[in-house]
């Protein structure tokens, strides 16, 4: 496993990030929790620390389950992190009661990383109006949140404004090779990396769909090149490429799945993709 360091705070974290948003499921629906756990514990026994939940994941069961997950020592050996829900919050009041019932979800006195979740500019200047800054202020004084961030899927102009806003340590962003130029994009990635902010990226292969979904004449190019890789390697070593990246969330349900990023992930150094092989994806 390759790490690299949150830039204000040192942190080193290991470039794949466990998402649990996407959980191995049983017939009935239900988080299969004897499976995920063993995947999740195997994914840090294999040096990987950092785990994303949410509130919503998983119908609410997702940090349950995580919080279930880290016991036995591994909750010591992650930094984790999970949001707020922005678009439930009526008052500061549901910003307390949130954040309190997810630390007993996730049985533990802090979050390392706690992030204002979805956001766009109408709904930031909305908690923006509701107290959202006095509320993180106060959570860090009292230790409950270590670092606050934020993700995003707006505009751009909208992600630079979000990002002056606040002394945000990082950001949760959207990019993987067809969203260069959507949402914050590259641009988004630059300025927030100017700004000093880590970067965790989220949908590196779009859900899955940029395996799957490969057409036949990318699929006829990769094929001749002269380095050979899956498309999920294409993928993801094309966000590790750029060095502004800290961390790539990768929502694992399958143990092959698992096995490869590991592998990709011990591999995959900033800026060692070639010309020609940037130009392939």
């Amino acid at each position: 496993m390759l790490y690299r360091k949150m830039p204000q705070n040192g942190d080193e974290l290991s470039i794949l990030g466990f998402g649990c948003m996407r959980l191995p499921l049983r017939d009935d629906g239900k988080i299969d929790e004897e499976r995920a756990a063993r995947q999740v514990r195997y994914a840090i026994d294999h040096g990987m620390n950092y785990i994303d939940t949410a509130w919503p994941y998983h119908m609410g069961e997702s940090e349950p389950f995580v919080g279930r997950a880290l016991a036995d020592g591994y909750r010591k050996k992650v930094k984790l992190a999970t949001k707020l829900p922005s678009w439930t919050i009526k008052n500061t009041e549901d910003m307390d009661r949130i954040l309190n019932t997810q630390l007993e979800r996730l049985r533990t006195d802090h979050i390392d990383y706690y992030l204002v979740h979805g956001l766009v500019g109408a709904l930031w200047d909305r908690l923006e109006s509701l107290g959202v800054i006095e509320f993180l202020d106060k959570a860090k004084a009292d230790g409950r949140i270590i670092n606050a961030g934020f993700s995003f899927h707006g505009s751009i102009e909208d992600f630079k404004r979000i990002v002056d806003a606040y002394p945000w340590v990082f950001c949760q962003i959207q990019y993987n090779f067809l969203d260069r130029k959507n949402q914050a994009g590259i641009e988004g990635l630059r300025y927030a990396a100017s700004k000093g902010l880590g970067i965790i990226v989220m949908e590196p292969l779009r859900g899955g769909k940029l395996t799957r979904l490969v057409p036949p004449e990318v699929q006829e190019i990769w094929n001749e090149a002269s380095v050979k890789r899956t498309p999920a390697e294409w993928g993801l070593r094309w966000v590790w490429n750029h060095p502004e990246v800290t961390v790539v969330l990768s929502g694992m349900n399958e143990e092959s799945q698992i096995e490869e990023n590991l592998k990709i992930a011990s591999e995959a150094y900033p800026d060692t993709l070639t010309e020609a092989e940037i130009q392939l994806v």
